[in-house]
């Protein structure tokens, strides 16, 4: 089983990536477990919904990994709970790095917010490029810090197909990526 990632500030694409990954190569797709806790709960998540939302990602990407598809991806893991934590409430529950540390990820697509515009949804919060730059130099620092396999991905939305299904292409071949970002 290969396990992709795919990582980054809100609104680059994510979500959108990963379906044309999965309409591509197959596999399983866990989705983002927060978005499924707001629109369950109807209310902004506070520091004490932090612990919830990880376990729920946690369980989620748990009960896929049992399914062992050759091909697991996924929307976000818990890097995105441990950035956003610190983000909205200044601290994060140390037990989600240890968490997250503890777990194997065969490649992160790290997507870059430059090239594409921001959409609001009703639950994004960074519509200056600025603050969704500085999340993802964040995202790229703590990947590139704990030495995790990563690839930029940028570009308008075609570039950033094209790249990551190269990307996915080259992990299921078991070819070495062809980035200098790769850790």
């Amino acid at each position: 089983m290969k396990v992709l990632v795919l990582s980054g500030p809100e609104s680059s694409g994510k979500s959108w990536l990963s379906h044309e990954i999965q309409a591509h190569f197959g596999g399983e797709l866990v989705s983002e477990y927060v978005r499924h806790f707001i629109d369950e709960q109807r209310r902004d998540t506070c520091y004490a919904d932090i612990p919830a939302i990880a376990r729920g990602q946690l369980a989620w990407e748990d009960a896929a990994r049992a399914r062992q598809p050759e091909l697991l991806i996924l929307d976000t893991h818990l890097l995105s709970n441990l950035l956003w934590s610190r983000v909205l409430f200044g601290d994060c529950p140390a037990w989600i790095e240890q968490a997250l540390l503890a777990r194997h990820y065969d490649l992160h697509l790290l997507l870059d917010p430059a090239g594409v515009s921001w959409v609001g949804d009703g639950q994004r919060c960074q519509p200056a490029l600025e603050q969704r730059q500085g999340f993802f130099a964040d995202s790229l620092d703590w990947l590139q810090r704990n030495r995790q396999p990563v690839q930029v991905i940028g570009g308008d939305w075609a570039q950033r197909s094209a790249a990551a299904l190269n990307a996915v292409q080259h992990l299921l071949s078991g070819k070495p990526p062809a980035c200098a970002t790769e850790c």
